[in-house]
């Protein structure tokens, strides 16, 4: 499925246009971004995720320490 997202500003000028244009295409639908208020991903101080949040390497860890050699007589 194939979102042709129109601005609701041009909502009024293109919404009838593009559905006319689209009709035939069943992968595509003409949709009307209705949201509203402030970007919450682009608010002022954000860095880009939560700090509460805590990324981790989920691999296991090595164990500290020495090998001993894979040769016997190495």
């Amino acid at each position: 499925m194939i979102y042709c997202v129109i601005p609701q500003a041009l909502a009024d000028e293109l919404y009838d246009k593009l559905s006319e244009y689209y009709k035939d295409d069943p992968n595509v639908q003409v949709i009307v971004d209705r949201r509203e208020g402030p970007d919450r991903r682009r608010a002022s101080g954000n860095t880009g995720h939560d700090e509460r949040r805590q990324i981790r390497d989920r691999r296991h860890r090595r164990i500290p320490g020495t090998f001993p050699p894979l040769h016997p007589g190495d």
